[in-house]
């Protein structure tokens, strides 16, 4: 096998850049830090709605995962992945998230009333709801709305359910629609995960490299450079392109990636330079301040 060639290769434990997120892994750049502080505010606060965009493989779902490990148990969690449909149909992806049961036969009334049910009882044994939505741009306006409308089951001050919306940039764009001013208006918290810079991308692969027992020079810093042109700073971009080049190192017998080896890599075809596009960056309205580093 290629890869096991590599870790033996290298004494690497384990494959130091898997494209699956691995909270194990995470690496704190500035911007991880100000979305998970976010994220943590959005938590301490019961903000009714708190959303987290950034472009894909940006380290969002890594991210969220973190979060869920480090919840009180006081806190009943949903998450839902990728959830698609009309008007009911996300309602049966919330019940089916928080383990509510749901007869195919059953209408939207009963659902409904199952949730709420679900929520105000978790509030009496002192306990509260968080559904936590990723890939959330793909929900449609109406979805978005049926959305805003479970937050009325919040009461006074009392703040029994909490929502979390992670998606790509287009989702911005959805809540920024003038058919979505209401919903807009109940985003407490929010924040847009940028790519890695320069210096953060060497950060990211040396990272990666130590967690792994490598000795974090296994790429030159002009192969760093090119990976970053290359990746745009992408983490996911990032680890794809690393992966192929420890293999390519590796049958050629070679302790260091070289600039020259990144070249062959990306003239042979196994890696796409994906195209750049122009994103309207959000600020974060909140200053919060930003959560300590994580090992």
């Amino acid at each position: 096998m290629a890869a096991e060639l590599y870790t033996s290769f290298f004494g690497f434990t384990e494959r130091p850049f898997t494209l699956l997120p691995d909270p194990d892994f995470l690496f704190w750049s500035s911007n991880h830090q100000r979305a998970y502080s976010v994220l943590e505010y959005g938590i301490a606060t019961r903000s009714p709605l708190t959303v987290v965009t950034g472009e894909i493989g940006a380290g969002k779902t890594t991210l969220i995962q973190q979060l869920l490990a480090s919840l009180e148990e006081d806190i009943s969690v949903g998450l839902i992945s990728n959830a698609q449909g009309g008007r009911g149909d996300l309602l049966r992806w919330v019940l089916y998230a928080l383990g509510v049961e749901a007869a195919n036969e059953d209408d939207y009334i009963t659902m409904f009333k199952r949730f709420q049910d679900f929520v105000i009882g978790e509030y009496a044994k002192g306990r509260h709801v968080v559904l936590v939505i990723d890939e959330a741009q793909n929900l449609s306006v109406e979805a978005l709305e049926e959305l805003r409308m479970f937050t009325n089951i919040n009461s006074n001050k009392d703040e029994l359910l909490q929502l979390i919306l992670v998606g790509q940039p287009e989702l911005r764009d959805i809540i920024a629609s003038p058919s979505l001013v209401q919903f807009a208006q109940r985003v407490t918290a929010t924040y847009h995960l940028k790519a890695l810079d320069m210096k953060a991308t060497k950060a990211y692969i040396q990272h990666r490299l130590l967690h792994v027992g490598g000795t974090g020079d296994e790429f030159s810093a002009f192969a760093v450079r090119r990976i970053y042109e290359e990746t745009n700073g992408v983490p996911r971009l990032i680890n794809k392109l690393c992966d192929l080049a420890l293999v390519y190192a590796a049958v050629g017998s070679r302790k260091v990636v070289g600039i020259d080896l990144i070249r062959e890599l990306v003239a042979d075809g196994l890696f796409i330079k994906p195209r750049t596009r122009d994103v309207f960056l959000l600020q974060n309205p909140l200053n919060v301040p930003q959560s300590k580093a994580a090992e």
